[in-house]
């Protein structure tokens, strides 16, 4: 059987595609909750991480939120610039910034924390449906070939 080129071409064969639209979705239905906190998505999954486990690298935090360098960077200054972080060169090794929350951003944490149960309620999923997609999609991020 030949490859058919123009059938996988089509968008509608495109893992991609609903990948990225879901995704769009999902992150817009924050956007309500998040703007009038002044954050961005971006910004509140560096919360949800800094929340989590304080004080932790720009690496581990790169690692965990699978963001590179030139993304976290200017997101941190202005989280730093706000009062939120602030970012501190380690003093074994210079080249290491370990980010900390400051106590606005610790602050944040209550008036954010009835976020992700707004969000899930938008989203009509069953349970077990919603648990097998976060699984295949965790699954699919660690079968990625490079």
């Amino acid at each position: 059987m030949d490859y058919d080129y123009h059938e996988a071409m089509k968008l509608a064969n495109q893992l991609c595609f609903p990948l990225y639209a879901a995704a769009r979705n999902v992150t817009g239905l924050y956007t309500p909750w998040l703007k009038p906190l002044g954050l961005t998505y971006t910004q509140y999954i560096v919360f949800l991480v800094l929340w989590e486990k304080d004080g932790i690298t720009v690496t581990e935090l790169g690692e965990k939120l699978m963001l590179d360098n030139g993304t976290l960077s200017p997101l941190l200054k202005k989280l730093e610039q706000a009062g939120y972080v602030e970012r501190r060169r380690c003093r074994e090794d210079d080249r290491i910034v370990e980010i900390t929350l400051t106590d606005k951003g610790r602050s944040l944490q209550d008036k954010a924390k009835d976020i992700p149960g707004k969000v899930a309620g938008c989203i009509d999923l069953p349970a077990e449906k919603a648990q097998m997609l976060y699984a295949l999609l965790y699954e699919l991020l660690g079968n990625q070939k490079r």
